[in-house]
Parts: C-alpha cells; structure tokens; sequence
C-alpha cells in the first residue's frame, strides 16, 4: 500500500494557486473597470453626477 494523501494534497495546492493567479489577472485587467463601475453606483446614492476620467478607474462624482 502506498500514501497518496500527499499526493492528493499537493494536487489542491496547485489547483488553488492557479486559480489565484487567474483570479489575481482578471482584477489587474479589469481593475479600472471595476472601480468605475462602483464610483458610478456611489455617485448615484449621494445624488451625485458621474464624470468619466480619461482611463477606465478615473471617473468621479461631483455635484
């Protein structure tokens, strides 16, 4: 009989860090994106006016 616990173990280790750097990627690719749309939804909840930056993540409320 042999032990693959190990084995099995360091199989979940790569599988999560690879989907970690996937997970990690997509947030630097769409970072911008991102933070534009949440200023977007809190310029909207202060009744505030949504101005669009030059580059996705520079919008910003203003009255």
């Amino acid at each position: 009989m042999t032990n693959k616990k190990g084995q099995a173990l360091t199989e979940y280790i790569l599988i999560i860090a690879v989907i970690s750097i996937i997970a990690i990627a997509a947030v630097n690719m769409f970072g911008g994106y991102l933070k534009d749309a949440l200023t977007k939804t809190s310029c909207s909840l202060v009744n505030k006016e949504y101005i669009e930056g030059e580059k996705p993540g520079e919008g910003y409320c203003e009255e």
